[in-house]
C-alpha cells in the first residue's frame, strides 16, 4: 500500500506513527496509512494510484457531467446484534430540488436486524455558479487557506473545529465549516450529506457532503468544496470541474435528506446502536 520496506515502517513508528500490538503483530489505523500514502511524495502508493483513477473524470469535458444520468440505488441498513421488530428511518435520496427524479424508493418496512431500500435515481447537472461576491470570497478564502484533505473517521469529522485546528479537512468537516461561515455572513446555508457515484462500479464507502446555500437571487446552490480541493491537487487541467463545484450541480452526486454530520439511518429498537448503511449505486445508463 505504501511501497514501504520493513525498515521504512520502523522509521515511521519511531517518528510517532500510532499502532497497537496483538500477538506480536503490529496493527495500524487504516486512515493513518491512507494519509501517509497520499502525502508520501511518491506517485506509486496505493492511495495515490487510486486517487488519480477515481478522479480521472475531473480532467474530461464537464459537459459529460451536465447530462441526465440514471442510477440503480440499493441500500442495506443493519442494526448490529438486533432482532427486535421496530420502524426504520432512512435518509433517502433527495434529488428533486436539483432537477432530478426518483422512481420507487418505498420506505423500509418495520422489522429487525436488516432492512433494504431500492430506487432508480436520475440526476442531472446545471451550470449555476455562485453569484454573491461574499459567497465567492469566503469560498476562495477557504480554498486558499491550505487545509490538507485527509481520511478522517466520520465521528471526528463532525467536530470541524478540531479537524481544522489540526490543519486538516474532509468533505463533512469542510462543509460544516463553510456553512457556518456563510451563515455568519447572513446567508441561509446548511451542510448536507449524500453519495458520490460512478466510482469502481458501486458507491465509495466514504462520507460525502456539500454546502447548500441560498444565493443573492434566492436560488439554492451547491458548493462541493472538498471535491474542488481534491481536483486542484490532482492537476491544473481540472479548472473546469473545480469551477463546477462552486455553485453548480453535476450528475455524479446524489444528495440525501441527511445533515452532514448525521447518520443515514436509524432503527427504533431503542438499543442505541449505530445503524450501518451500505449503499450500492450502479449506472443504469
Amino acid at each position: 500500500m505504501l511501497r514501504c520496506t520493513e525498515a521504512d515502517i520502523g522509521r515511521l513508528v519511531g517518528a510517532g506513527l500510532p499502532f497497537e500490538e496483538h500477538a506480536g503483530v503490529r496493527h495500524f489505523d487504516a486512515s493513518d496509512l491512507y494519509n501517509l500514502g497520499m502525502y508520501a511524495g511518491r506517485p506509486d502508493t496505493q492511495p495515490q494510484l487510486a486517487f488519480r483513477m477515481l478522479f480521472r473524470f475531473a480532467r474530461r469535458p464537464v459537459e459529460e457531467l451536465l447530462r441526465e444520468k440514471s442510477w440503480e440505488f440499493r441500500a442495506r441498513l443493519e442494526c448490529p446484534g438486533c432482532r427486535e421488530e421496530a420502524p426504520w428511518h432512512f435518509e433517502a435520496p433527495d434529488v428533486a430540488r436539483f432537477g432530478g427524479r426518483l422512481a420507487g424508493g418505498a420506505a423500509p418496512v418495520p422489522g429487525g436486524g436488516t432492512a433494504r431500500y431500492e430506487a432508480t435515481v436520475t440526476t442531472t447537472g446545471a451550470r449555476t455558479p455562485l453569484l454573491s461576491p461574499v459567497l465567492r470570497r469566503l469560498t476562495r478564502e477557504y480554498l486558499d487557506a491550505g487545509y490538507r484533505w485527509q481520511m478522517i473517521p466520520v465521528p471526528m469529522q463532525a467536530d470541524h473545529e478540531l479537524v481544522h485546528a489540526l490543519g486538516a479537512t474532509s468533505c463533512i468537516a469542510a462543509s460544516l465549516f463553510l456553512a457556518e461561515a456563510f451563515r455568519a455572513a447572513g446567508y441561509r446555508a446548511r451542510a448536507k450529506r449524500g453519495w458520490f457515484c460512478g466510482v469502481l462500479g458501486g458507491a465509495l464507502d466514504l462520507p460525502h457532503a456539500c454546502v447548500e446555500v441560498e444565493d443573492d437571487d434566492g436560488a439554492l446552490r451547491s458548493v462541493d468544496i472538498a471535491k474542488a480541493q481534491l481536483a486542484a491537487r490532482l492537476s491544473p487541467d481540472t479548472a473546469g470541474f473545480q469551477e463546477l463545484c462552486l455553485g453548480s450541480v453535476y450528475n455524479k452526486v446524489i444528495p440525501s435528506t441527511a445533515a452532514a454530520g448525521a447518520s443515514f439511518g436509524r432503527h427504533g429498537c431503542g438499543s442505541g446502536r449505530a445503524v450501518v448503511v451500505r449503499a450500492d449505486i450502479r449506472s443504469a445508463r
